[in-house]
């Protein structure tokens, strides 16, 4: 494709005018470029019309039927209703549209159609809602057909995005390759420009998977490529902030009420020999929710402190870095440890308490810097940083690691994630990181009750979250999309709230959070719900990282098996933080033995690494046409679980390459080269790496 081409706005592309390039400027689609790797979200699968004795509830069918008896017409209020029956020699279903008064004059007794949507279940009646309608030559057109469903806005429509990618490939000429011929020969991967195309407008299946192999081989190659850069450069860099282990944090651990685990004491060693050896510390804690890793963090920090230097900690929300200051002043006040000063630095303060912060970093009045992105801006400006830990490695990640470090000379780092990796990818994706593992939970914790169920479940539910709100506790409600539409018959968080807020007493606060909120009104959200302004929060896996609630007891997961075993594990971690007993419901929407067999891992375990384990064994690629399954790392194609054994050759691939050309000086490399260069490098998102 031409670089002119690429970098063309979507304003310039055929029927997409002004108002409609706003739209997809609010998706983050503003050249050629953007649109062609702004890739679906899931695929509408049109399969083979079925009999109406067997259609399943809860899942989208197409069902050939003659419409029997009258058509019933009604308003309430200011909706329209237009209702009837539609039959087959095996059964009966009753449709619904609602303001769709445009289909009277179509919809006539001993008309035949085929009637395409969410079944749903009513007594001992099959219903569908709003289905659409097809004459059954329209229809087998589409059969057998996967069309492409993107993440919308409001307003933008799923059919102009697909035209104007339509529209974007015409103008578009080939891709350059920069992963090497003979890797894509051995591993049979399709060309790249057939990839882009492919997970557009895939001819199947099989084609679909073909397509998104070869993406996510090309982001896991990429991404490993620069990891080992990054380490090679890592590697010569000499410890020149060498520190000791100081009395103060000794004290520290003889005044805490516990006892640190073993796991917790070999992690706090494995840094202490780092910080103290010849060479910058760069290591991974990784550790189930609730294993102690912050409190690990805070003893590396008030080392620091105690020798003499800056330490900082980056959160991933604005929220979490205010509730890691709080504890961290009441632990300095609680323990009487006169060496470490923090100050908090986000976005969200005032411009006045932001210059006031950054004089006292820069003058070094304080030496424990606690903040989100806010911490590695240019303004930003240290007096002898040391030692930088960030809180969920995951989301921050290289790019953003090395920001940070950049703002000291050799900075030692410590990243935490309480995403439960297997060691053998984590070894791949922490590449740049040695690892300690914190498998061990702190004596005392009470464990979460699980329970799987279907829908007939949700009245009870709902009941038993109302007792534990009137009991002064909280609850999350998980769904997995934002607004209607966007995946047929899956919960949305927008009409989940209405529904709650009309089935729960008026006395009980409910309200969302999802992704598309601005920020600043997600943190508002998520403090309301901290100071327990809020008692139930409907949300979408947004909270999956990012809060602190301990008086949250209850997390209700709807349509659970649409989610990884890990995700549902990142997810329940939100509860069991308090003293109280603490619940997590996993509400089940398919009726396959498949996913009831994989929830129930979900009932029987609270050990995360093992819940990791068995996500990679089990993850099937079925799974790829439902929701985007895991958010680790960023990939926007690649599946650690689904795809590690391509995870695994890109490492091998990458480590062979620079072995017999370190710095890729060969002339058939020389794409591969400008792509490493290249900050966004294709479709890879580098400022998240």
């Amino acid at each position: 494709m031409g670089e002119r081409e690429l970098t063309e706005s979507v304003e310039n592309l055929k029927g997409i005018g002004e108002k409609t390039a706003k739209l997809f400027n609010k998706c983050g689609v503003f050249t050629c470029r953007d649109l062609i790797y702004y890739f679906p979200r899931t695929y509408d699968e049109f399969k083979a019309p079925i009999r109406a004795s067997e259609l399943v509830e809860g899942e989208v069918c197409a069902v050939s039927l003659t419409i029997i008896g009258s058509i019933m017409k009604r308003r309430i209020r200011n909706l329209s209703i237009i209702s009837f029956e539609g039959g087959d020699q095996t059964g009966r279903v009753k449709m619904t549209y609602f303001n769709a008064p445009y289909l009277a004059s179509s919809l006539k007794s001993g008309t035949t159609h085929i009637f395409r949507g969410v079944v749903r279940k009513k007594g001992n009646f099959f219903t569908i809602d709003q289905p659409k309608m097809y004459k059954p030559e329209e229809y087998a057109a589409l059969c057998g057909k996967l069309m492409p469903r993107y993440p919308l806005v409001k307003s933008l429509s799923n059919n102009t995005v697909t035209k104007a990618v339509q529209k974007a490939f015409n103008n578009a000429g080939r891709f350059e390759e920069f992963v090497p011929e003979d890797i894509i020969k051995r591993l049979g991967l399709m060309s790249f420009f057939d990839a882009i195309y492919g997970i557009h407008f895939p001819k199947d299946k099989a084609s679909l998977e073909q397509a998104r192999r070869r993406l996510a081989y090309n982001e896991f190659f990429i991404f490993v490529l620069k990891l080992r850069l990054l380490k090679k450069l890592q590697e010569e860099n000499k410890n020149t902030f060498p520190m000791m282990e100081v009395a103060e944090a000794k004290r520290f651990l003889e005044k805490l009420p516990y006892k640190l685990t073993n796991a917790q004491l070999n992690a706090y060693n494995d840094i202490i020999n780092d910080i103290s050896g010849p060479y910058v510390m760069n290591r991974l804690i990784q550790g189930d929710v609730g294993s102690g890793k912050t409190v690990v963090a805070f003893l590396t920090l008030l080392t620091a402190a105690a020798n003499g230097y800056q330490g900082a900690i980056m959160a991933p929300t604005e929220v979490l870095a205010a509730q890691h200051f709080e504890s961290f002043k009441e632990m300095i006040e609680k323990y009487g440890l006169t060496s470490l000063k923090p100050v908090l630095l986000t976005g969200a303060l005032s411009a006045k308490d932001k210059r006031e912060a950054q004089r006292m970093i820069k003058e070094g009045e304080v030496n424990c810097i606690i903040g989100t992105n806010a911490l590695i801006q240019d303004k930003v400006e240290y007096k002898n940083l040391a030692l930088v830990v960030t809180d969920e490695q995951h989301r921050f990640g290289v790019r953003q690691r090395e920001a940070l470090a950049g703002k000291g000379e050799n900075v030692h780092v410590l990243a935490m994630s309480a995403t439960p990796i297997p060691r053998t990818l984590a070894i791949i994706l922490y590449g740049d990181l040695h690892i300690s593992i914190i498998d061990e939970l702190p004596g005392g914790r009470i464990p979460i009750k699980n329970c799987v169920v279907g829908t007939d479940y949700r009245n009870t539910a709902y009941k038993f979250i109302c007792d534990q709100v009137k009991a002064g506790h909280q609850a999350y409600v998980i769904c997995p999309m934002v607004e209607e539409g966007e995946l047929d018959g899956v919960e949305n968080v927008t009409d989940y709230t209405d529904k709650l807020k009309s089935m729960l007493p008026t006395d009980i606060s409910v309200a969302m959070l999802h992704g598309k909120m601005k920020p600043s009104m997600k943190d508002d959200i998520m403090e309301a719900f901290a100071r327990k302004d809020i008692d139930v929060l409907v949300s979408t896996t947004v909270i999956e990282v990012g809060i602190n609630v301990p008086n949250a007891t209850v997390m209700m997961i709807e349509n659970a098996e649409r989610f990884g075993l890990s995700q549902l594990h990142q997810l329940r971690g939100r509860v069991g933080r308090g003293n109280a007993q603490s619940y997590c419901i996993f509400l089940n929407t398919s009726k396959s033995d498949d996913a009831k067999n994989r929830l129930d891992i979900m009932n029987k375990s609270n050990d995360g690494f093992k819940i990791a384990e068995e996500d990679l064994r089990q993850r099937g690629p079925g799974e790829l046409f439902g929701l985007r399954q895991s958010g680790e790392l960023n990939f926007r194609v690649g599946d650690i679980y689904h795809d590690s054994d391509l995870l695994k050759e890109a490492s091998m691939d990458a480590d062979r390459i620079l072995a017999e050309d370190p710095n890729l000086d060969d002339i058939q490399y020389s794409v591969l080269r400008s792509t490493l260069s290249t900050k966004s490098a294709n479709f890879v998102d580098f400022t998240t790496l």
